[in-house]
């Protein structure tokens, strides 16, 4: 029961963690460097209570396949960062995340963050040819997009990756949890 709490408080609060990483994005194009410092530290307290509870193979695979994960994932993204393709704090983001789902989570992760960021481009690229809102919040992605910026608030992209990825590896899946726990 105990492992149960602490793996339901970490899920919770890297979600939590991940929707105010989009809401940021979304408001000033930054994802703050604690948001991804909270994700971090909930895998790892999460990751060594149900290690020492003896619960860690129920949830997640083997360290070297999450640390395998997010090594990846930060290495593609620096390497976008330094084309400018590629935000900073996306780039943190992304790979704690990564380092969530582990390698059996980054295809779902990365194909449903893709496929979000592919969507969010095209709602860009009609706001700037129809500026539908009047006066959107100044220095928001609506209010960039409309003036005709380039950039897309990536972070909405990597949550909604994330959230997809939770479900794929059974982190929401509450029946299994009555099995498990």
């Amino acid at each position: 029961m105990i492992g149960f709490i602490l793996f339901l408080f970490g899920v919770i609060v890297t979600l939590g963690m991940c929707g105010l990483a989009a809401w940021s994005d979304f408001r000033g194009f930054r994802i703050p460097n604690i948001v991804s410092l909270i994700i971090l530290g909930m895998f790892i307290v999460t990751y060594a209570g149900l290690s020492a509870l003896g619960d860690r193979e129920i949830v997640f695979m083997s360290l070297k396949s999450h640390i395998g994960a997010a090594l990846l994932v930060l290495v593609v993204t620096l390497a976008m960062f330094a084309l400018k393709q590629f935000g900073a704090g996306d780039s943190k983001f992304a790979t704690v995340i990564a380092l969530w789902v582990g390698l059996s989570g980054l295809v779902p992760f990365l194909l449903y963050m893709s496929l979000a960021g592919g969507v969010i481009a095209i709602i860009s690229l009609v706001l700037k040819k129809k500026k539908i809102f009047i006066n959107p919040p100044e220095g928001s992605w609506i209010d960039k997009a409309q003036q005709g910026y380039p950039s897309v608030p990536y972070g909405i992209a990597l949550a909604l990756g994330a959230l997809v990825a939770f479900i794929f590896e059974g982190y929401l899946d509450f029946s299994r949890w009555s099995e498990v726990f």
